[in-house]
């Protein structure tokens, strides 16, 4: 099995990238924002390799980061995603806007990702949403277990307010919530709304 690759890159294409390692090209395909961030032919580039061996073919799908494979990998648990929904879910969004929209169970976000239908979408942020915690790293735990409680319409009213009151503002519900899980990690669970508003807006302005 390939777990990661090292080398030059050679061309880049729709979907994939030949990756020159030792004077073997090495064809791996990968998504959207993995490809937009690679350097330019004849430079160093590595990438993190899911291989898949079937009968008929070989495949080596390549990931900028570990994490990003490591959700590759979840996203195939959900019943009716593949390797080429997942590929396309990850190569839309990055790894800490995916946990985002799990936490916050927002599937059109996720349906922004190409082929994926409202249904898959939904499957996605229900299925994955007891199980993600584990591949948002352990600095985002605490965090994403908040925005799951905004998601779900639980979390305390003073939460639920300050997030509603940053939507109103013009920001995105996963940038307010994002702000607020911040703001109640610096002011405490028990702080009132307008706290967590005002720390929320300095958060998003930084």
């Amino acid at each position: 099995m390939i777990g990661k690759l090292k080398g030059t890159v050679d061309t880049v294409e729709e979907d994939c990238v030949t990756l020159d390692v030792h004077g073997v090209g090495y064809v791996a395909f990968c998504g959207a924002r993995t490809l937009a961030g690679l350097p330019g032919a004849g430079e160093a580039a590595a990438l993190f390799i899911e291989t898949y061996v079937r009968e008929d073919m070989i495949r080596l799908y390549g990931f900028a980061s570990a994490a990003e494979r490591d959700w590759f990998r979840l996203l195939q648990s959900v019943q009716g995603v593949g390797a080429k929904v997942a590929l396309a879910v990850v190569g839309t969004l990055s790894t800490g806007d995916l946990a985002n929209a799990i936490a916050l169970q927002d599937r059109t976000m996720v349906a922004r990702a190409p082929g994926v239908g409202p249904k898959v979408a939904a499957r996605i942020v229900a299925e994955l949403k007891d199980r993600a915690p584990a591949f948002s790293g352990a600095a985002a735990v605490e965090s994403f277990g908040l925005k799951r409680e905004i998601g779900e319409g639980v979390a305390p009213a003073p939460i639920a307010d300050a997030v509603s009151a940053l939507v109103n503002l013009g920001y995105s519900r996963e940038q307010a919530a994002g702000a607020v899980a911040a703001a109640v990690k610096e002011a405490g669970e028990d702080a009132p709304s307008t706290t967590l508003i005002r720390l929320g807006l300095k958060a998003l302005s930084r």
